[in-house]
């Protein structure tokens, strides 16, 4: 259960419906995920963070299949059963399959425990794959 209440639209100030509106016109769907509702609690919270997506999320030099698969594997590693979800929802709409979704969870597991071992010997970066300045 969320710490706080959901604002549904039809209890939202005029300044939440905007941010609710400018979602599902931006998204082309009628109905507003429940991160937003409890992100309406707090408006200028939640419209930086609609904004922030918006422009992240955006195709740029990464498509958004790439994106979001980017956003699910974070996800993954951060624990976050709701972000894993809905991005897995929008790369699935964006093209991720089961395979793909197997191959990424299989990434982030490799990537996780890499890391790890890296971390745990405190291993030094060699020279050659310093970034060149």
């Amino acid at each position: 259960m969320a710490l706080l209440p959901k604002i549904e639209y039809d209890n939202a100030s005029p300044e939440v419906r905007a941010v609710f509106d400018d979602i599902m016109s931006t998204r082309k769907t009628d109905w507003i995920n429940n991160i937003w509702k409890v992100l309406a609690n707090d408006p200028p919270q939640l419209r930086r963070f609609w904004n922030e997506i918006k422009e992240v999320m955006a195709p740029g030099r990464l498509d958004p299949l790439t994106k979001e698969l980017i956003y699910v594997a974070v996800s993954m590693t951060n624990g976050c059963d709701y972000c894993i979800n809905s991005h897995g929802a929008a790369a699935r709409k964006a093209g991720m399959d089961d395979a793909m979704l197997a191959e990424l969870v299989a990434v982030v597991g490799l990537a996780n425990k890499g890391n790890r071992l890296a971390t745990g010997f405190q291993v030094e970066i060699d020279e050659r794959l310093q970034p060149r300045r």
